[in-house]
């Protein structure tokens, strides 16, 4: 014996068990948005403008999230919950928007229709996401 403590499991890492499926999932997401928001505005951007913007800022949302969640730390674990609430309000700002307002959403985004399109992954994503996060968060600091 060598009279050391035994250090208990890092609580903050995200990256380990259930996480790395969460991550993969939003490494799968970030790039398919990407793909798809850069074909949409390549080939079609008068079409939908507006929606095509918002499928491009939904794949910076993935991308920053699937970073973020893969990394360590309290300031990774603050850009993962920013990154994950906002993709939240986007999915329930942009898929009521497309309910209520089909003139302006000609064209579905990742996040139209509360994420039909996707299978509701997009809904469901983000509420798993913010329950792993306060499952994972970090210990609070010692002074």
């Amino acid at each position: 014996m060598t009279g050391a403590a035994p250090t208990a499991p890092a609580t903050d890492t995200r990256n380990t068990g259930p996480g790395r499926l969460l991550i993969a999932v939003y490494a799968v997401f970030a790039i398919s948005a990407t793909a798809r928001a850069g074909y949409q505005i390549l080939t079609k951007f008068s079409e939908a403008p507006l929606a095509y913007l918002l499928s491009a800022f939904a794949a910076a949302v993935y991308v920053v999230a699937t970073v973020s969640l893969a990394k360590p730390g309290r300031t990774a674990f603050k850009v993962s919950v920013a990154a994950v609430l906002v993709e939240l309000v986007g999915v329930l700002v942009v898929g009521a928007l497309s309910v209520f307002d089909s003139v302006n959403f000609p064209h579905e985004t990742v996040w139209s229709l509360f994420g039909r399109g996707y299978g509701f992954i997009p809904l469901l994503l983000p509420v798993l996401g913010l329950i792993w996060l306060y499952r994972r968060r970090p210990a609070p600091r010692q002074h």
